[in-house]
């Protein structure tokens, strides 16, 4: 355990015990409770909700110059990278990922901030075409207290993607961190304050989504919630948006497909898939979970495959060697366990996997190998529902007709990956895969400027990018009257 004390939560600024129940988050490599902390209220949202009201309309922070604005942005993505590695140790212990992969996503936090930053330094008003004696202006403004609802799979990065823009924007800004990894935003809440973000525009509020999540939501002050989760949860966010007239952005589900033609380069492929699948323990919404394998190469690509996910390195998230460390519950893992099982009952063979590593390192914490089933085809359960889990649907397609219909069957539509030397061929299968982002000969590959986001059941609207900021804010259209004479129609 990091303290047996409890750890404070941030309402508006304020750093105090919430004044909910007592929990704990526990480390998933071992089960082990590494912090304790209370979490939050309802009387402590409405508080951090209303304060933060305030702060917005009184701090200065929404008044201040961009440049200004970003220059306190700079300072929260240089003090993340001075304390890189102490929050990459914290963000391992606080959902299990290794210790390789955090440093990664602490790195991607600070270059979030500092890009937002120079996005809102160099963000532009636009002129519009005149159609009159007046000179017409699109601009953009804060639109007030928004609130940022968060996974646990990617804490440290998925919250900068969040806070960097609202902030930019001018908004105050509520987070409501996964209730088994609050750790992280906690800590970014303190970067913001040190920083030099005004006290009460930031506020972390920890608990069950069910709770604190729906009182964030449906709080009239709330003007915009963005929210990265399950698709059952964005719906119900969307239920009260649309009672609220509320804006909302929704990252969502996803079970995307991986198609390898018969002309890929193998070596990319198979090592492309894996890390497609098998990275972040299969926890990640855009996680290539379906594999469309020409049938030509489908024998051979999938020993080669099976031989590269037996060779992962799954363990202890402190190791430097580690590739794949613990799932995040043990609940969760047995949810991953049962649909194996459904896979095997629909007719599913595994070809590797499928168990829980066993000796020590193993017995406490939440691991599961590699998995990879076959035998199955488009329509099974496994195949279309997402399983947020290591296990890897591979299935044969004899022509590109039916791998478009194949691929764009789900009701997800986040993202997809394709494998081919064939750029021309490549590039018109892209387009034709339903998808908000489609990898040609690489996967898993993100960079801040670009937008994210899905279709359908995969979610509403876009993160990142310098449009990403405009998600945060309000456009208004102002008009300047450049007529010598007075309007004519009250003249008489």
């Amino acid at each position: 355990m990091i303290s047996s004390e409890l750890l404070p939560i941030c309402v508006a600024g304020e750093w105090r015990l919430g004044g909910g129940d007592v929990y704990e988050s526990l480390y998933p490599a071992t089960g082990e409770p590494i912090a304790r902390l209370r979490a939050a209220s309802l009387a402590d949202v409405d508080e951090a909700i209303t304060r933060a009201d305030h702060a917005f309309r009184t701090s200065g922070w929404a008044q201040k110059l961009p440049h200004e604005r970003a220059a306190v942005l700079n300072r929260v993505a240089q003090l993340i990278r001075e304390e890189s590695e102490s929050l990459a140790q914290r963000q391992r212990l606080d959902n299990g990922k290794p210790i390789a992969e955090t440093r990664n996503l602490v790195a991607s936090a600070a270059g979030t901030f500092q890009f937002f930053a120079a996005a809102l330094e160099t963000l532009e008003e636009t002129i519009t075409p005149s159609r009159g004696a007046f000179v017409t202006m699109s601009v953009h403004e804060p639109m007030g207290v928004v609130a940022a609802i968060t996974p646990w799979n990617s804490p440290i990065a998925s919250e900068a993607q969040k806070l960097a823009p609202a902030l930019a924007a001018g908004n105050a800004v509520v987070v409501k961190p996964a209730e088994v990894t609050p750790l992280m935003a906690l800590e970014l809440a303190r970067i913001c304050e040190k920083a030099g973000v005004p006290r009460g525009m930031v506020s972390v509020l920890p608990g069950k989504g069910s709770v604190i999540g729906d009182a964030i939501t449906q709080h009239p002050l709330v003007k915009r919630v963005s929210f990265t989760g399950g698709t059952t949860t964005g719906r119900h966010i969307a239920h009260i948006a649309a009672d609220k007239m509320m804006p909302v952005s929704l990252e969502l589900g996803g079970k995307s497909p991986t198609m390898v033609l018969e002309d890929a380069d193998l070596d990319h492929a198979v090592s492309g898939v894996l890390y497609g699948i098998f990275s972040s323990s299969g926890e990640s919404c855009i996680a290539g979970s379906r594999l469309f394998v020409a049938r030509c190469l489908y024998d051979e690509f999938l020993t080669r495959l099976v031989d590269g996910a037996n060779a992962l390195r799954v363990g202890d998230p402190a190791s430097e060697q580690t590739q794949m460390g613990p799932l995040i519950t043990a609940r969760h893992r047995e949810g991953i366990e049962r649909y194996v099982e459904l896979g095997v009952s629909e007719g599913g063979r595994i070809r590797t996997g499928g168990v829980r590593p066993h000796g020590a390192g193993y017995d406490r914490g939440y691991f599961y190998r590699p998995t990879i089933l076959e035998g199955l085809d488009n329509r099974a359960r496994i195949s279309q529902e997402e399983i947020f889990g290591p296990v890897l649907v591979a299935m044969p397609f004899d022509d590109e007709a039916s791998l478009i219909a194949q691929a764009n069957d789900s009701v997800y539509a986040l993202a997809a990956g394709i494998w081919s030397r064939d750029f021309k061929r490549a590039w018109k299968l892209g387009r034709a895969v339903q998808a908000g982002t489609v990898w040609i000969n690489t996967y898993k590959q993100f960079s801040v400027s670009t937008p994210f986001g899905g279709w359908r059941d995969s979610g509403l609207g876009r993160e990142k990018g310098r449009e990403g900021i405009f998600q945060y804010m309000e456009q208004k259209s102002m008009y300047w009257g450049t007529n010598e004479q007075p309007l004519p129609w009250a003249l008489g």
